[in-house]
């Protein structure tokens, strides 16, 4: 029997070396690209799903040799981290709800818990299993387990603090420190009631509009199959290498389950009506779980490229690398937000709405240094664009003092015009942008924009150190960005108000689809991308963040505040509109905050 021992265990450790073999072969590969490295995937997966089996039908012998319960949780870990990292690289929610499964079953079962282990190395594994289970867990928007982990990890790094002494733990605080700052930022968390970014089919697919959109047809349809999202902006709110604002358009460009998406609880693992104790060492997870929390009839989500701190070559050649693998019929949405010139950064970022209490000192002051900083795209000789229109401003990504290294220009894009884009640029340098318009090398891109600077009545809400941008606000959650533009407190006593806000906004946005669907003025570059319902959705809260923008600011100050789209959109639609008009004063008058703003035909 002994012998029989020896070879479970030897075999056993075998499989781990294997495993973890081919684990780092992988770990580090590049989350882009349609087929970099597929086949190394496989066979990890099947390294790994072949040491889990085993350990499933031997675990009474391995236990008996001296199997650690940390062993298997971090072999489940692993396991998690290679869903996780499928997920990232295809963007199907399936992958990302097997990382859960595993990493839930992990904190369920205590494999890391409970044997007082005063193995440093251990402890590492442990704080390292937290932070990657409270990513997963942000993304898939647990707020409760989210919760509950970081009480964890919280008590794991003071506990680590007092057990060892003379290791610095400093990393790990900092860790705790981001989350719970993340957390203080995301409305998931300080709205409970707030609606998912995710596109819903309950509150996102307008019944009044759908045969509009269903019957729409252009001369040519692009399908949304990739999208790269990139911020970078110094001390912004992140957690590990996800950006606030990158996660708001993350979780905008998925597809929220119909149903019962996920539970909100941890809920205790019953077999035959009887909670079931994990005290023992045991492998057994729960793969039908899988099965209950996706949804099989939603499509599949468009691949996203999250890019984190990039240099502007890696930045470029991730764009190359996703140009070069397209599908025909096909566009990008390239989404970058970042600083303009580093000396920008110093500058107050913000004015609040009292445009007409500002002296008119301010006002040139503003306005003079605008015209130095950003040049005007229409600036040409001879009618002309000249070359150096598209390279005179950019976004800012570096840190301090790389020079002209860091610097993004708007002729940077240019070579990437051949493939149709969608861009979103959301940058006090956005405007610099203008200039891609008409200089295309194949495909007219459509450009959405942001303003030089955001506009709150309250300037301190306009910190993007603490809330994250404004303009991508506004794109993926734009009632609560139009509250915290106006300074109006939502709480879960204001359920009511805000389902009836939610309610103006839907009837509103029902309206512009189908004035966008019969509009015989919009232009191609629209109507090709009208029928996909993320990028459709991007355009109609455009449209409402630059009509509330518009709206909430003098006229003459309207060049510093209010988004561009390029090219235009029908006029229907303008901030003059009355369509557009009345349904942003219907729901300012509904918020009783409508003294905030300047309506010419309501």
């Amino acid at each position: 029997m002994a012998e029989e021992g020896d070879v479970v265990s030897k075999t056993f450790r075998a499989l781990v070396e294997r495993a973890d073999r081919k684990f780092a072969r992988v770990r580090d590969f590049p989350s882009y690209g349609r087929a970099q490295g597929q086949h190394y995937f496989q066979k990890v997966f099947k390294a790994y799903m072949r040491l889990w089996k085993y350990q499933q039908e031997h675990r009474t012998e391995l236990v008996k040799a001296g199997l650690n319960r940390w062993e298997i949780g971090e072999i489940a870990g692993r396991i998690g981290q290679l869903y996780f990292g499928q997920y990232t690289r295809t963007s199907e929610a399936r992958f990302l709800v097997e990382a859960y499964v595993f990493y839930e079953a992990i904190l369920k079962r205590r494999y890391f818990e409970g044997c007082k282990v005063k193995d440093l190395g251990v402890r590492f594994k442990e704080l390292r299993f937290y932070a990657r289970f409270l990513l997963v867990s942000l993304i898939l928007n647990r707020t409760q387990t989210v919760k509950v982990v970081v009480e964890k990890l919280k008590a794991l790094v003071d506990d680590c603090n007092a057990n060892f002494r003379e290791t610095n733990f400093k990393e790990w605080k900092l860790v705790v420190q981001e989350i719970v700052r993340f957390m203080n930022a995301d409305t998931t968390f300080t709205i409970a009631s707030a609606r998912p970014f995710r596109y819903s089919a309950i509150f996102d697919c307008h019944p009044n509009s759908v045969q509009y959109v269903a019957r729409f047809h252009a001369k040519k349809v692009l399908k949304f199959r990739d999208a790269i999202l990139m911020s970078y902006h110094r001390n912004e709110v992140k957690f590990a290498e996800l950006t606030l604002d990158a996660y708001r358009m993350l979780q905008c460009l998925e597809w929220e389950s119909s149903g019962s998406f996920y539970p909100k609880h941890l809920a205790e693992t019953k077999e035959n009506g009887v909670v079931v104790d994990y005290s023992g060492t045991s492998g057994l997870i729960d793969m039908k779980l899988v099965a209950d929390m996706t949804d099989p009839t939603l499509p599949p989500n468009p691949r996203k490229a999250i890019l984190y701190r990039p240099s502007v070559t890696h930045l470029i050649a991730v764009m190359a690398t996703i140009c070069e693998e397209l599908p025909p019929e096909s566009v990008i949405l390239v989404y970058l937000s970042a600083s303009g010139k580093p000396s920008h950064i110093n500058a107050s970022p913000v004015e609040s709405s009292g445009g007409p209490k500002r002296t008119t000192k301010n006002k040139l002051t503003s306005h003079n240094s605008l015209e130095q900083n950003f040049s005007s795209p229409e600036s040409h000789i001879n009618g002309k664009k000249g070359s150096s229109d598209y390279y005179d401003d950019y976004l800012w990504l570096g840190s301090k003092g790389n020079g002209g290294s860091s610097n993004l220009y708007p002729g940077d894009i240019i070579p990437f015009t051949r493939r149709p884009l969608f861009l979103v640029i959301d940058s006090d340098s956005s405007h610099a942008f203008k200039v891609l318009h008409g200089a295309e090398r194949g495909e007219k891109a459509a450009l959405l924009l942001s303003p030089f600077r955001p506009m709150f009545k309250d300037p301190f809400s306009a910190d993007i150190t603490q809330n994250g941008s404004q303009f991508t606000f506004f794109l993926t959650a734009p009632l609560q960005a139009f509250c915290q533009m106006t300074g109006f407190a939502l709480s879960d006593s204001d359920i009511e108000v805000l389902n009836n806000a939610e309610n103006i906004l839907s009837t509103a946005f029902s309206k512009w689809e189908v004035i966008l669907c019969k509009s015989p003025s919009l232009d191609l570059v629209w109507a090709q991308v009208l029928s996909d319902p993320f990028l459709r959705r991007l355009i109609i809260r455009f449209i409402f963040c630059r009509a509330v923008l518009s709206a909430f600011c003098s006229s003459e100050e309207s060049e510093q505040y209010v988004p561009v789209c390029l090219p235009q959109l029908p006029n229907s639609l303008s901030p003059k509109a009355e369509v557009v008009q009345s349904s942003v004063s219907q729901l300012a008058n509904h918020l009783n905050v409508a003294d905030g703003f300047h309506f010419d035909n309501t």
